[in-house]
């Protein structure tokens, strides 16, 4: 069995607030002994700042291994330098990771400069690489942000994942892929792409109510469209040996 704390869009700023939220989720997460991997999907720093960074780097150090991907609100030169100890680079930030059962792969669908999202063909082409020739006899997990397809999410939707096929094809060579992991949306979500589950992370920072009618403009659950005094949540996803995937939503209360 593999347990793996998902969470997403901690949004680290010059504020307190941010900073509060996060820590009180990975507390709760470092005190768990039988997590195998901490994924964050993205939009660790608010602005892009250095400072952020090296604020997302003190929160993120954890007995559990932890991978993390950028978000729209990251900046690649100082997300690499800050929490990868890299030289600044403009190119996409990709990562692998691996457990003793799992192989855990990292996308960058960040457009420097814009809000959607867009997995480039180089990332495209690391990625078949790295499911034909890494640890093969383990399931995999792809992380990214931005979702590949529409949620109902009116303001979501409009920045998600686009050109997305070209991520299906990639997927659809390789069975091994147990689960693909993203946030961008800002609450909890499930639902398949290319054939596979798809879980969505809440926001640390916040969280995004739903319309419930097709164009957005009535109907949110509670004034809409977020929500900034719901507490902060996190997905666990349980993958058991007879390769059965199970997600948990936690709330973590003060």
């Amino acid at each position: 069995m593999i347990a793996i704390a998902h969470l997403s869009d901690i949004h680290i700023d010059d504020g307190q607030r941010s900073r509060e939220r996060a820590a009180r989720v990975l507390s709760y997460v470092n005190g768990l002994s039988h997590v195998d991997a901490v994924v964050v999907t993205g939009d660790l720093a608010d602005n892009g700042a250095p400072e952020e960074y090296a604020q997302v780097a003190a929160l993120l150090k954890s007995p559990h291994m932890t991978i993390t991907c950028p978000g729209n609100h990251d900046k690649r030169p100082e997300y690499r330098a800050g929490l990868l100890g890299e030289p600044a680079a403009d190119a996409p930030v990709n990562q692998v990771m691996s457990t003793p059962g799992a192989l855990y792969v990292s996308l960058d669908s960040s457009i420097p400069g814009r809000p959607n999202g867009f997995i480039a063909d180089e990332s495209l082409a690391w990625l078949d690489e790295v499911l034909t020739t890494t640890d093969t006899w383990k399931p995999a997990f792809v992380c990214f942000h931005h979702p590949p397809v529409d949620l109902a999410v009116p303001q979501v939707d409009r920045i998600r994942q686009f050109d997305e096929s070209r991520l299906a094809q990639v997927l659809a060579r390789h069975s091994r892929v147990a689960a693909l992991l993203c946030g961008h949306v800002h609450t909890a979500a499930t639902t398949t792409f290319a054939g596979l589950p798809l879980l969505i992370a809440p926001g640390v920072v916040s969280t995004s109510l739903l319309p419930f009618e097709p164009n957005g403009d009535r109907g949110w659950e509670d004034g809409g469209p977020i929500d900034l005094d719901a507490p902060p949540s996190l997905y666990f996803h349980i993958l058991h040996d007879d390769g059965r995937l199970t997600s948990h939503l936690r709330v973590v209360h003060a």
